[in-house]
Parts: C-alpha cells; sequence; structure tokens
C-alpha cells in the first residue's frame, strides 16, 4: 500500500536526487551534447527519398485529355490516386490535413486549349512541410508531363514540356505550374529537424533514465530508500521528477537551435509543441525506467536498449516519410510515440496546426505514454517490493 505523500519528504527526496545528478558530470554531457550533435548532424546531412506519393485529383476539363493526364501521372510508380476532388478548396483541405502530398488541378479549358493550339497549365500543389519530398515529387511531374507532350505529339498535336516562365511560347503546350505548401524555400533541414527533435526526446529520455536508476541500484542507495520513512510513491514520484525537469530544460534547448540555427517556423505557436514534447519526455523515462529494471548494469542497460530504440527510430516516420515504408509495416508507426511527435512538431511548427487538428496525435501518444509510466512504476514497484 502507498503510504500518504508527505510533502517534505518528496522534497528532501527531490534535492536529494538533483544533487546526485548535479555530481554526475557525464549525465549533465549527456543533456547538452547530443542536442547539438544530433540536430547539426541531421539537419544538414540527411535526406529522404520519395515513391509512391498519394496523389489527389481536380478535374475541372472531364475530357479525354485530361482523363489521358491523370492516367500518365497514377499509372507511373512516381504517384499513386488518392482520388478525386470536386474543387481546389477541398483538395487544398486534404493536404494540410496531411492525407495528400500531392494534388493535380486541371482547368476547364485544358483539352480545348491544346485543340486550338494555344498553351494551358496544369496546377500542381505540393505539401512542401518535407522539402525534399516535395522536389523530388515536382521532379516526377515534370518527367510525366515530358511523356504526356511526347503521348500528344503521336496524335498530331505539336508540343513540348515547358516549365512556367515559357507558358506562352509555341502552341499545343502543356506547362506545369507548382505551389509549394509551409516550406516555400523547400528547405530538407525543416523536415529532418523536427523529426530528430521527437527522436532526441525519447531516445535521451530512456538512456538518462536508465543509467541513473541502474547507477543508483549499482550504488546501493535504493536499500537506503526503502529504510527512509518515504513510501514507494512518494520514491516514484521523487525519481521521476528532477530527470523530467532536465530533459525538458533539454528539450527547450533543442528547440531554440531549430528556430535559431535552421530557422524552422512556429505558425501554430509554442503550446503544442512543448506539449508534445513533455509527453515524449515522459514516454521515454517510462522505457528508461522499464529498462532498468530488466538490467543489472549500465551496460546491460545500454544493450538492451540497442533492442528498443533502433525499432523506435526506423518505424517512426520522422527522417523518412511513411509513405516509402512497406505496406505491412506502416501501421506499426500507430504505436510509435516518436511518429505522433513528429506530425504535432510539423503540423504546428510549418502548418499552424492547432490542437483541434492535432488532437488524434495528441490523443494517441497521452495513451502510449500512459502505458509506459504505468509500465515503469509497476516494474520499479516490484523491485522495491
Amino acid at each position: 500500500m502507498f503510504k500518504r505523500f508527505s510533502g517534505a519528504r518528496i522534497r528532501a527526496l527531490f534535492l536529494k536526487e538533483l544533487n546526485q545528478i548535479r555530481r554526475d558530470r557525464r549525465l549533465a554531457l549527456s543533456l547538452i551534447v547530443p542536442p547539438v550533435l544530433q540536430l547539426t548532424l541531421f539537419g544538414f546531412a540527411l535526406s529522404a527519398r520519395v515513391e509512391n506519393v498519394p496523389l489527389g485529383v481536380v478535374d475541372e476539363s472531364k475530357s479525354k485529355e485530361s482523363r489521358d493526364l491523370i492516367a500518365v501521372l497514377t499509372e507511373s510508380k512516381s504517384f499513386q490516386s488518392a482520388g478525386y476532388y470536386s474543387s481546389v478548396d477541398e483538395l487544398g483541405n486534404a493536404i494540410s490535413r496531411g492525407s495528400l502530398n500531392a494534388g493535380v488541378v486541371i482547368p476547364n479549358h485544358f483539352a480545348r486549349d491544346l485543340q486550338r493550339g494555344r498553351p494551358t497549365t496544369v496546377q500542381f500543389l505540393l505539401n512542401a512541410t518535407n522539402a525534399n519530398s516535395a522536389a523530388i515529387s515536382q521532379g516526377y511531374a515534370e518527367a510525366v508531363i515530358q511523356n504526356y507532350n511526347a503521348h500528344l505529339e503521336t496524335e498530331g498535336i505539336q508540343t513540348s514540356f515547358l516549365r512556367m516562365a515559357e507558358v506562352g511560347q509555341g502552341a499545343g503546350q502543356a506547362s506545369l505550374h507548382p505551389a509549394f505548401l509551409y516550406n516555400p524555400g523547400l528547405k530538407d533541414s525543416w523536415f529532418i529537424t523536427t523529426g530528430v527533435l521527437g527522436l532526441l526526446l525519447i531516445l535521451n529520455s530512456s538512456i538518462v533514465t536508465s543509467g541513473a536508476m541502474v547507477k543508483e541500484r549499482e550504488a546501493g542507495t535504493i536499500e537506503q530508500l526503502l529504510m527512509s520513512p518515504a513510501g514507494t510513491a512518494e520514491i516514484i514520484v521523487a525519481k521521476i521528477a528532477p530527470l523530467f525537469m532536465l530533459l525538458s530544460l533539454m528539450m527547450f534547448f533543442a528547440i531554440v537551435l531549430i528556430k535559431t540555427i535552421f530557422g524552422v517556423p512556429f505558425h501554430g505557436g509554442l503550446l503544442p509543441v512543448v506539449i508534445g514534447g513533455a509527453l515524449c519526455v515522459l514516454a521515454g523515462i517510462g522505457i528508461g525506467t522499464a529498462l532498468a529494471t530488466f538490467s543489472k548494469s549500465a551496460q546491460q542497460a545500454l544493450l538492451t536498449g540497442f533492442f528498443i530504440n533502433p525499432p523506435l527510430v526506423s518505424l517512426s516516420g520522422a527522417l523518412n516519410p511513411v509513405e516509402a515504408m512497406p505496406s505491412w509495416l506502416q501501421p506499426v508507426t500507430i504505436v510509435n510515440p516518436i511518429h505522433h511527435f513528429a506530425e504535432i512538431a510539423r503540423g504546428s511548427m510549418l502548418k499552424g496546426s492547432n490542437i483541434e487538428t492535432l488532437w488524434p496525435n495528441f490523443l494517441a501518444l497521452s495513451i502510449i505514454t500512459l502505458v509506459l509510466l504505468s509500465l515503469s512504476v509497476f516494474r520499479f514497484r516490484k523491485q522495491l517490493s
């Protein structure tokens, strides 16, 4: 049974934990060095490859020519059909929600202009939250338009692919007008750093927590705590609270780096990112505490973490689009806290989404965090008993 909470006992245990952490220089370095190295290296060095981009269609022409263009787009390996939309606003909302990564808008005069030898413009909307994916998708679309123009030539329509600046020169030409949403500058670092932030919070929280817990057990201070008047609940709270506070400071430090070094905007404000980050820290503490209860030494805890952390990273969609993963692996991201935080960070920072839009990710992240903390508390109480 839990003893009745005492503020004085919790405060004394809290200060004891802070002093113990302060004397551990390696722990202090692990809260400073990893954010700088991981954000800087990953932000500048990593890139992503995209295939099977979900494509929405607004076909105002509803002609043979427009259907041929849609078929050429969706039958390639570059794009896959994600349905038709009745208006540009509906298509834009789907891209904003994350249901689509690209959309094509074919004007109602598309076929008529081609047949009369006049230039026509096909608008291509790209979700530039992932700048690399948007740039690659533009290249895909340009290649498809070239194939389509070659097909028109076989039907007697003299045409060639033109970029937007060339519209109006020549006859019977289809041109592409890309519009990059949420990341007009196509900066890869905006996608990478918002994903690395989630990795940083989960992985470092689990490593720091497991190391601190195992080291204290090796030093024999757990037995001393059991001999004190403090109850099990007070010991657990006093263990988690200092780590949560210090790891939250690391989170704010990482956010400052993202803003100052890479210039990532905060269109949706700081609050959604902070709330999601706090849940990530707690999830990482839960993972680290559980690992510590299964390990007899710091080295064993670190090695055990290698069975947990790599799958979390590779199956998160933080560094590469989820669409690039095999279809049978994509559902695994639903139970990955890093995936949900990446969606929250990118939606809030780049798209300006609020909690009303991001609530499914917040709900999933909250459930995952609650499960991990419950498991860690259960294991820790069992160890104390």
